[in-house]
């Protein structure tokens, strides 16, 4: 079965404008791990999570199930890149301290993906955790203009998955013993220009300009910069929802 690519095609332009995640949820994952051996990062993309997971694991394998995602990825000493779909990893059994997917979850196939879990999860206590966020926030006038382009103009361009993300994985089939997660967000000091090279990753996005709608973004775009005014950089923040849970029984 061929995996859900939405975002190969703009793998460069990904590894370069997706924000980073907080030392807090990674802090959290390991407080919470077993031990901090080996973490097993999967949908890695471009890397935004594997390379901060060395600051307490040991050891991180990060996989994807797309080339030109890890083509791009950002090298590591402590991470070692493969490409394997999130269902078969070609890892050893009994071998991860923590499992983490992030903003990926919603393209896999679950119960698949759930077995590889228990078959490389070291013990019951291991971690999984399935981290999403939603749309971002700058500011009223510009989050509003932002607002009618992902939920107006592009209403009809997103892929279905995407109800799973703008939920907070609510729906999402999660079979584990849950963790209270502390609250966490992303932050980002931001320009427009940053800004707008993040819009442009989303997967709704490729697929309009792919059918040709190549005006109709750059009307939104400056329409975004109208609003955005005369000023520098400004704070950017996403609500992180993390999903995680002991792994239990293994397979």
């Amino acid at each position: 079965m061929g995996f859900k690519d939405h975002f190969s095609h703009g793998s460069q332009a990904y590894a370069q404008s997706r924000p980073r995640y907080p030392r807090a949820l990674v802090d959290f994952l390991a407080d919470s791990s077993p031990s901090v051996g080996l973490a097993w990062d999967v949908g890695c993309g471009s890397g935004q999570l594997s390379t901060l997971l060395p600051e307490r694991f040991e050891r991180v394998v990060a996989t994807d199930a797309s080339a030109q995602q890890l083509e791009h990825a950002e090298a590591h000493p402590k991470v070692e890149y493969r490409q394997a779909p999130a269902e078969a990893s070609g890892l050893s059994p009994r071998c991860v301290d923590l499992v983490t997917v992030a903003q990926a979850a919603h393209w896999f196939d679950l119960p698949r993906f759930y077995a590889e879990v228990r078959r490389v999860a070291g013990v019951p206590e291991t971690v999984l955790a399935l981290i999403t966020y939603s749309f971002h926030s700058v500011a009223p006038a510009v989050d509003e203009v932002v607002g009618r382009f992902a939920l107006g103009t592009l209403a009809d361009w997103w892929p279905k998955e995407r109800v799973l993300v703008d939920s907070g994985y609510s729906t999402l089939d999660f079979p584990f013993e849950r963790l209270a997660v502390p609250p966490l967000e992303l932050v980002a000091d931001w320009d427009v220009d940053a800004v707008l090279g993040y819009i442009r990753t989303w997967s709704a996005v490729g697929k309009f300009v792919q059918a040709g709608h190549v005006a109709q973004v750059a009307a939104f775009e400056q329409e975004a910069r109208a609003a955005w005014g005369d000023i520098g950089p400004r704070r950017v923040t996403w609500p992180l929802t993390v999903v995680a849970g002991r792994v239990g029984a293994l397979s």
